[in-house]
């Protein structure tokens, strides 16, 4: 692979100039791959001779955000604290979910995620295209299903919501829903299937994302821990520290774009009474590989946990919630209700090879729906608090930070998610 050296603000920084064509068998190689020709080394710490969009968070809705604005030109530099796409977005299930996974209480959220999904096929082939790496989309469908008579009542009470809305889902019985998928319980007694709830592969995802960012010309740091925004000035900045040598490091912007996550809170420097609030909740999920003769088709959501196929043969279990601020433990307790919750509905599982169990921090807001908008600050830009919903709605977090820093837009279908609101 090829690399040059250029210099960007002042700074002695590698960039990557090329790709040669690569066949790896396992995502994770290509993103280990990716990561070490985008990753930055850290030069002078005066960047401030011309100034490039900065976004602070290298999880799934920074690097979506970068890419849009790097493939329409604009100079991007990513700052990630730890590698790229580590924390909540290497774990998450990859659902695409409305239906499934938002409840009826929630209207306005429910929108969104259903803007997002009408955007995410063509989205999805754009990226396939430009960064040469297939995200495996699948479009299955996912069944809820419900297993007693108590589950059954409030999946009606969903479904009737769902109907309401133009949602193109339908009732199954028990026996229906076992005929679609013979890998459920016999102990099934109702589904609703929805045909337009598909899923993604978010680690392949965040493969792709990475590379189309390198391709586009766009910058990624990893190991940058920003510390604090200023974010009074005309001119925003940061200053930060590699983390390897301790060296502090400061970026003036043209714009911050803050998707720092769970990590959100860290941050100083924010404009009087600005500051969002973003706390850690805690997931435990699993990672399966299933052996013939089982093989569940479609994404499967129940009352306690949900199981989401690869066509690389893994099956992802998930997940618990936990309000445990940033405690990284693995707990027998998580590990047994995540199980629990999948055997009841898809017994198989617990023939299947457990390949790995890991954690991650989903980013909460105090209504646990996302900030998506500027701050007091028209040069800060929050992209924040997705949640459980941070695959699914990265595209349509994106395509607007796309509309309204590339294109000085308002983007209606965000409105309700503005910072202000709080």
């Amino acid at each position: 692979m090829r690399f040059e050296q250029k210099r960007w603000e002042g700074a002695r920084i590698h960039a990557v100039s090329g790709w040669q064509a690569c066949r790896f068998k396992e995502w994770k190689a290509i993103l280990s791959d990716l990561r070490n020709q985008a990753t930055l080394k850290h030069g002078a710490s005066d960047m401030s001779k011309s100034h490039p969009v900065v976004v602070i968070g290298g999880g799934v809705i920074g690097l979506s955000i970068a890419w849009r604005l790097a493939r329409r030109g604009e100079r991007v530099l990513v700052l990630e604290r730890e590698s790229v796409g580590k924390a909540a977005s290497r774990v998450a299930a990859g659902m695409l979910a409305a239906a499934a996974e938002v409840g009826f209480e929630e209207p306005e959220l429910y929108d969104l995620c259903r803007e997002s999904l009408s955007e995410w096929p063509a989205y999805a082939d754009t990226l396939q295209r430009e960064s040469g790496l297939d995200l495996d989309y699948r479009s299955f469908g996912t069944l809820v299903v419900a297993d007693d008579r108590d589950a059954a009542e409030a999946l009606r009470r969903g479904f009737r919501f769902q109907q309401g809305q133009g949602y193109p889902v339908s009732w199954l019985s028990g026996g229906e829903a076992l005929e679609r998928e013979p890998m459920l319980s016999p102990r099934i007694v109702a589904a609703v299937s929805v045909p337009e709830d598909h899923a993604v592969d978010n680690r392949a995802l965040l493969a792709a994302l990475v590379k189309a960012i390198v391709n586009a010309g766009g910058e990624i740091r990893e190991g940058v821990e920003v510390k604090r925004i200023d974010a009074d000035a005309s001119t925003p900045s940061v200053a930060a520290i590699e983390k390897d040598t301790g060296e502090p490091i400061h970026i003036e912007a043209s714009r911050l774009v803050v998707a720092a996550g769970a990590w959100t809170s860290d941050l100083e420097g924010w404009p009087a009474g600005g500051k969002p609030s973003i706390r850690p909740v805690k997931g435990q999920i699993l990672e399966l590989r299933m052996r013939a003769p089982f093989n569940l088709k479609h994404v499967v959501r129940g009352p306690k946990a949900y199981l989401v196929p690869r066509t690389d043969g893994r099956l992802i279990v998930g997940a618990t919630s936990e309000e445990m601020g940033f405690d990284p433990r693995l707990t027998v307790g998580g590990v047994y209700s995540v199980m629990d919750g999948a055997w009841e509905i898809v017994p198989g599982i617990l023939d299947q090879d457990l390949l790995n169990i890991d954690i991650g921090f989903r980013p909460a807001s105090r209504d646990h729906q996302p900030i998506i908008g500027f701050t007091s600050n028209p040069r800060i830009f929050l992209a924040l608090g997705h949640y459980r919903h941070g695959i699914v709605l990265s595209v349509i977090t994106a395509l607007a930070a796309e509309r309204i820093l590339m294109d000085d837009e308002a983007d209606s279908r965000v409105a309700a998610f503005a910072p202000g609101r709080f």
